[in-house]
This record gives structure tokens, sequence and C-alpha cells, in this order.
């Protein structure tokens, strides 16, 4: 049973006030939930697209009957994966439910996209770095980061000063994949790069502070709780853009973090010239990480996933080898220090 039409804006009674437009309603339901920007973006182009396959004909007088038909056009006519099938299927799910706030009816008969078991591009250690040989300056920087801790490139992007241990050895990621933080080691190796690149983005803050700008967009309400926040060098990004720009859900102007990309574009060029027989892309470096830590032997808790485990990527791959101390990875089994240790066997990850 589709959904029931509703009074058109034509309709209302006079003096009543103009209804926001459909999109504008979806991106402020998105953000009430604390959503990503890339859901953001990915839901409204989704119902974009439902609309316009219809004749541009409104949601509210379409159901159950209608999205069946775009969903099987998209597997048949498409031929997309499953897994962007079900994007579509999320994102038409949320604009009824949350949005229009009502019960498209039950939805049947689609031809699904069959979802193909995958395994992801590992590199071997030599392969990472021939494509490192052809990185310089900050895309070096930050292949090497994602490969030695893990990181997923918007989340080395995304770095604030304040989330840089040199001295523990580690990096904080905030508001991953899902909304959570989580730690992840620093490879002592890559300690002087990063701190040159810091020492470098601080003289440009200098300069910045000098000519009156220097302004960062702060998460959530930072900004009215603590207004100087905006320019201090704890808020500011490790890998901030060369422009200025306007923020992209305010009227923030400022400097934001490099965007991805070129750096996805370098990775690309440096897997050709590298002479790559494989597609290697920023997450083939994250996936390569965790699979090189369980060949060198380092323990990795169960649940914690480990690139090709079952032929799926596990929700957090940073910390699969617990870290020291000193922030390092411990080794298994009896080289691990501490009582009851001894004769240990490596944890494996399941589906290994």
């Amino acid at each position: 049973m589709g959904a029931q039409p509703q009074p058109s804006a034509r309709a209302r009674p006079s003096g009543a006030p103009a209804q926001p437009r459909l999109l504008d309603r979806v991106r402020e339901a998105i953000r009430v939930r604390h959503s990503s920007l890339r859901t953001e973006d990915c839901y409204v182009e989704w119902i974009k697209r439902f609309i316009f396959f219809h004749n541009k004909r409104h949601p509210q007088e379409m159901g159950a009957a209608e999205i069946d038909q775009f969903l099987t056009h998209l597997a048949v006519e498409g031929h997309v994966s499953s897994s962007t099938q079900n994007q579509a299927f999320a994102a038409l799910l949320f604009l009824y439910q949350k949005v229009l706030e009502v019960e498209p009816g039950r939805i049947r008969g689609v031809v699904r996209a069959k979802r193909p078991t995958r395994l992801p591009v590992v590199l071997a250690p030599s392969e990472v770095r021939r494509v490192l040989a052809h990185l310089a300056g900050n895309y070096h920087l930050i292949v090497s980061l994602l490969y030695g801790s893990g990181l997923r490139l918007n989340e080395c992007l995304g770095l604030r000063v304040q989330d840089v241990g040199l001295e523990r050895r580690e990096l904080l990621v905030r508001h991953g994949k899902g909304g959570k933080d989580r730690r992840t080691m620093l490879p002592s190796s890559l300690v002087p790069a990063l701190r040159g690149q810091l020492e470098s983005a601080r003289a440009r803050h200098q300069r910045e502070l000098a000519r009156g700008r220097g302004q960062v967009l702060l998460p959530d309400a930072m900004d009215r709780k603590a207004p100087g926040a905006t320019t201090a060098w704890a808020w500011q990004w490790v890998f901030p853009s060369s422009r200025i720009s306007r923020g992209p859900r305010s009227e923030f102007v400022g400097r934001h973090h490099a965007h991805e990309g070129p750096a996805i574009r370098a990775i690309h060029e440096a897997s050709v010239k590298a002479g790559l027989a494989k597609r290697a892309t920023s997450h083939s470096f994250r996936h390569s990480f965790a699979t090189h830590l369980l060949e060198a032997g380092y323990d990795i808790p169960d649940g914690a996933g480990v690139a090709g485990a079952r032929g799926r990527e596990q929700d957090d791959l940073h910390a699969r080898a617990q870290p020291g101390r000193r922030g390092r990875a411990q080794p298994a089994g009896p080289a691990r220090r501490g009582g009851g240790s001894a004769g240990r066997k490596p944890t494996r990850c399941r589906g290994r």
C-alpha cells in the first residue's frame, strides 16, 4: 500500500507559512541526527535520482510500487552493485520514515543485485615501498601514515594538532567511521617527518594570525563554547588546505583540511609509475597494514578484524596489534611481558 498523498503547498490556507523545500527538510533531518556530510550528500543525491526517475513526481504521491520500480531499474538496467542498491534503499527509507513520516508500504518484488564475495587488495611490502618511492612531500607522509597507522584517507587528512602524540607514538582519530573515536599507533620512523609537517603548518598559522586570519571550523558548538579555540594552535589541521574556502554546512569562511581528491590522484599516479599489476587505492594501504601485522606475528584481538577475513572489511582495523606502554605493537606469545603469558599462542582472527 503506497503512501497517502498529502495536500500540496499550493493548497495551503492563505497566510500559512511556506513549507521548506523537500531536500532542505532532508538535510535538516540528517543534521539533527549528526550524520556525516558524506551521508547527507549521498542521501540527497539518491532522493533526487528517485524523483527524476518518476518524472519529478513528489514522493508523497508515490509509495512502495515506485520504490520497487526504481530499485529494480538500478539492478537490471543500471547494473549497480548490491551495496549501491542497498544505499539507495536506505536513502528512500529515510525519506519516507524520518522526513515525510509515513510508511511507504511493504516493498516486495525488487530484483536484488547479487552481493559478490570480494577480497580486498593487499600490497606486498616491496610494492608499498615502490609506490612510496614515487611520492613526495605531503603525499609521501600521508600514504606512510595510511600504511603505518592503518588510517582511512579522510581520517588522516582530518587530523588536528592535538590528535598527534609524538612522545607517546600514537594518533587519536576523532569521529571516525560510525562516529567513533579510537587510538592507533604512530611508527617511530614517521616522527621526524610528522614533526617537520607540524612545524611547517605552525609557521603558516603564525603568518595568518598576523594577518587577522587563522580560523578553523570546529566540531559541534565548540566555537560558541570556546570562541578563542577557532585560532588556537591545538585545533589547527595537520594537513591544512592551500586555500581559504567556505564551510560545506555553514557560512564559516576559513582554512579547512586538505581535500582528498589530489591525494587519490597522487596515489593512482604513483601506483602506475610503480608498475603495479593490481588496482591499489588509499584503502589498500589500510588492508596491507593489518595483514602485514598478522604475518609478522603480532597479536590481533578476536573481532578486531583483518583485511580479507571472510572477504569483507571489518569496522576497526586500528590497534590490531595491542599498544604497549609506548604505543608500539607487542609481539604475541612468549615474547610478551607479564605474568601467565609464557607459552601463549598468538591470537588469530576468525576466518584466517
